[in-house]
């Protein structure tokens, strides 16, 4: 069970903490400080030259930071906060990379040990608030828990399915002695990450797949999460079978793929919705069949034999009945797959995907992203983004219209380039995600897409990255409303816009006083030299940029709607 191994020496359950995350090469935390965590935090100030510290502006910023820099470096990520206030205000970011899957150790403070229970000043149950959204938590009162803890905690993050853990240490157990060896976890009885891959699960889907006429292969986040993306790829071309993504699973593959249709669910695009209604086969690939992907499941692919690629038994047939189960990690077993199915030319059905996007071509995209209209559009600003960064740049969005124009027309070159929060749907994910995936990524340009409304609701993060000095860009797509719920009131409420419409503050005089610098765009004539000039700094940069107020994204699947009935207008 050992890979590290330290020889034991006294010392307190602060430093032990510090020791634990050293050991399992952790060189960044996100954090904010307060009593019952000060003792870690004094022995952090005598690491400081091996273990850096990023003081957040709020502790829910910490864990979003956190997740961006899991998702661009495939690391965990580590944020850390007192008791009480401290650590609710973590709930958020936990809960969103607990539905995002994303590796994330939490690490909180807690009242002493007899005070528990008693209604402490800043006291509160986080392990009983954080266990529907965490993947494991765990309360330690004795320092000498502490170094099996961490590392159990560090395992359980990374291993097979990834997600949050939280350990919550209070504050005697901090100061106690304890004789510390670190031991790094390679296994937890009982608990089984990676399912043993079935060579007759495999062979009973290729079966299915050869005799496929009209096969198509939707596509997660599991092959990136999976380190997949070339089995992956090299799956589809020998294949020739089309695919399409989830949001999360959008830059595992190029954008320009010849074989990338395209996005399903809600906002996806037209043909790949259409014809998941049509295939004779999907492939599902570490995907968990989401509401917002399938619409209504009375009606989702029911005339297609189902292929489904997991690494969590809990999503087999979970919402969408799997004929054909492969459970493994998903890079196994694609190569599995790969060896056995045919490759088919599938000329016909490909063509299909072709025609329903001339049509949605015409319809939306053109709309969208070329200067048709008096004023500027979302779908623009994210060409000109494409233009400037020519696919290479992370793409951190938010929640709402902007999110998904973002995800329907960026283009991607590499994997780990589309950040955004997915199942949860966290308005103020985008800012403080955008620090974290900077610092995991130092060497990409990492450009912020948000809404006026969400980058509100974590814009005090502007003086974390003025502290850090993280050259990160943001944008902000203004049209002075919440305005993904206001497109819903003006299709499904009558054009009742309540509560939807926002009076906004000088965003650039804001970003100025954090000496960040800083343009408004209001004009279509200005957008490029904006971009560019955004693009090429060294430094964090903010561009605003006025759009249209009541545009629309669309295509769009009403709720509750089958896939079939996906809008163009």
């Amino acid at each position: 069970m050992a890979t590290t191994k330290e020889k034991a020496m006294q010392i307190t359950g602060a430093e032990a903490v510090i020791r634990c995350l050293l050991a399992e090469g952790v060189d960044l935390i996100y954090g904010y400080p307060g009593g019952a965590i000060m003792p870690i935090y004094d022995e952090l100030y005598k690491f400081q030259d091996q273990l850096d510290h990023v003081l957040t502006r709020h502790e829910q910023g910490a864990t979003h930071m956190a997740q961006g820099y899991a998702r661009t470096s495939g690391r965990v990520g580590v944020a850390m906060a007192t008791s009480g206030p401290g650590a609710t205000n973590l709930v958020t970011g936990i809960a969103d990379a607990q539905i995002d899957s994303t590796p994330m150790v939490c690490i909180t403070g807690q009242v002493a040990s007899h005070l528990l229970g008693s209604d402490a000043f800043q006291e509160t149950d986080i392990i009983g608030i954080s266990t529907p959204v965490t993947k494991w938590n765990y309360q330690i009162t004795k320092a000498s828990e502490i170094p099996e803890i961490m590392a159990k905690a560090f395992y359980i993050a990374r291993s097979g399915r990834p997600g949050p853990v939280l350990i919550d240490i209070t504050k005697d157990a901090q100061f106690e002695n304890l004789d510390f060896a670190y031991k790094k976890c390679e296994g937890v009885r009982s608990y089984k990450p990676v399912p043993s891959l079935q060579i007759s699960q495999v062979e009973a889907a290729v079966a299915a797949i050869n005799q496929a006429k009209q096969p198509m292969i939707v596509w997660g986040q599991g092959v990136i999460l999976g380190a997949a993306e070339e089995a992956f790829k090299h799956f589809v071309e020998h294949s020739g079978i089309p695919a399409v993504w989830t949001i999360l699973g959008l830059s595992a593959l190029p954008t320009k793929h010849p074989l990338n249709m395209g996005m399903v669910g809600m906002h996806g695009n037209y043909g790949p919705n259409l014809l998941t209604n049509e295939c004779d086969v999907l492939i599902a690939i570490g995907m968990r069949f989401d509401d917002r992907v399938t619409g209504n499941l009375a009606t989702y692919a029911k005339q297609a034999k189902v292929v489904h690629l997991e690494i969590d038994p809990a999503e087999i047939s979970k919402n969408v009945h799997a004929d054909y189960p492969i459970l493994a990690d998903c890079k196994e077993s694609l190569l599995a797959l790969t060896e056995r199915v045919q490759p088919k030319e599938l000329t016909e059905w490909k063509a299909r995907f072709t025609e329903y996007m001339e049509t949605e071509y015409e319809t939306v995209i053109k709309g969208d992203t070329q200067p048709t209209k008096d004023g500027l559009t979302m779908g623009e600003a994210i060409v000109a983004i494409n233009k400037h960064t020519k696919g290479d740049a992370v793409i951190v969005t938010d929640v709402g219209q902007h999110q998904m124009i973002a995800c329907r027309y960026a283009e991607f070159i590499r994997s780990k380039s589309n950040v955004t929060s997915g199942g949860l749907g966290t308005m103020g994910f985008a800012l403080p995600a955008a620090i974290g995936a900077k610092m995991g990524a130092e060497e990409r340009h990492v450009v912020a897409v948000i809404g006026d409304g969400g980058y509100q609701m974590t814009i005090q993060e502007l003086g974390t990255i003025f502290q850090t000095g993280v050259a990160v860009k943001i944008v902000v797509l203004n049209n002075d409303y919440l305005g993904m719920v206001r497109q819903w009131q003006q299709l499904f409420f009558d054009k009742r816009y309540a509560s939807t419409e926002m009076t906004n503050p000088d965003f650039v005089t804001i970003a100025k006083g954090y000496h960040i610098e800083a343009q408004r765009v209001t004009e279509r004539g200005q957008l490029d030299a904006a971009v560019k000039a955004m693009i090429t700094s060294d430094k964090p940069y903010f561009l605003e940029v006025c759009v249209e107020k009541e545009d629309n994204v669309f295509p769009m699947i009403p709720t509750g709607a089958s896939v079939s009935d996906i809008r163009l207008k």
